[in-house]
């Protein structure tokens, strides 16, 4: 078992940070938020009074922050935990950043003699709290498997996708992708119900078809088709529409830096921008449907 500082206990890290409670390691946490930090300490972990403290003494160090300057702000610069941290050390950020930030600060870490990996995930609040997240992985093989035990507590599936900055070029990837299908899923769905089709027998049978996907089989957009999403419960909880605005800007600067053409995802991003502009940005991103359902009245 390791000594493990955890730093971002939000609808992600938090439910992450108890699993590796209940795997045996001994964790010390860092939040901005008291009520997080009190469910983690009564959970039995010991609360710190800033990042720094909670990685003294540590042997491997999660972080599971909102952004880029976030993750930067943590590890680098004069204020920069990487400085305190013993060499050997080994980070595992599971942040969704941009490639440039996850391989500046790998950088640093090596710098410094400490090891990291940056290890973004899919699966959402419900795979944080079952377990059961994918991890993409960027970093030394060395370092993935220094981590594997840390990650296997906290998930089920981990890829190894290269060097540093690769975990965070396949998530965004992949969010992209997802973005683009619950737009279309979305958009598809209301033309049927606009033309009178009852929105159930049109999920089912696109389930069986060629339209089949993973946004319409199991994070259905439409309230009511399914239970325990999202949609059915006014689209709070899961994963908010800003949050899935800012994966698609990285996937879109990510797509400059390698002059590489990605029309449907800007399109799905400005989709998503002008739903945020309307209020909707904290709500879950399948509520895009809704959105469009008004825009055709």
């Amino acid at each position: 078992m390791y000594k493990i500082a955890f730093i971002g206990l939000g609808n992600m890290g938090g439910p992450m940070a108890l699993n590796l409670l209940k795997a045996g390691h001994a964790l010390a946490v860092f939040d901005l938020s008291q009520a997080a930090l009190k469910t983690l300490g009564d959970a039995g972990a010991r609360i710190a009074a800033s990042a720094r403290a909670a990685a003294d003494g540590a042997d491997i160090v999660v972080s599971m922050l909102p952004a880029s300057r976030h993750v930067e702000g943590l590890y680098l610069g004069e204020e920069g935990i990487i400085n305190g941290l013993r060499p050997g050390t080994l980070i595992i950020d599971c942040s969704t950043i941009s490639a440039q930030s996850a391989i500046a600060v790998a950088q640093a870490a090596k710098a410094a003699g400490v090891d990291m990996i940056d290890a973004p995930v899919s699966g959402g609040t419900g795979g944080a709290q079952a377990g059961s997240l994918t991890f993409m992985v960027g970093g030394p093989a060395e370092a993935l498997e220094r981590a594997r035990p840390v990650l296997l507590g906290m998930g089920r599936n981990i890829f190894h996708a290269g060097g540093p900055g690769a975990g965070q070029t396949a998530k965004i990837c992949n969010n992209m992708l997802l973005g683009v299908l619950m737009a279309g899923t979305a958009e598809a769905l209301a033309l049927g119900v606009a033309n009178g089709l009852d929105p159930q027998v049109l999920s089912d049978i696109m389930v069986k078809s060629s339209g089949r996907n993973w946004a319409l089989e199991l994070y259905n957009p439409v309230p009511g088709i399914m239970d325990n999403v999202p949609a059915s419960r006014g689209y709070s909880g899961g994963f908010g529409v800003d949050l899935m605005l800012k994966d698609m800007g990285l996937a879109a600067e990510s797509a400059i830096n390698a002059k590489s053409a990605v029309p449907l995802g800007e399109l799905a991003r400005n989709l998503y921008a002008l739903h945020s502009l309307n209020g909707a940005g904290a709500l879950d991103f399948s509520s895009i449907y809704d959105w469009l359902k008004k825009k055709g009245k």
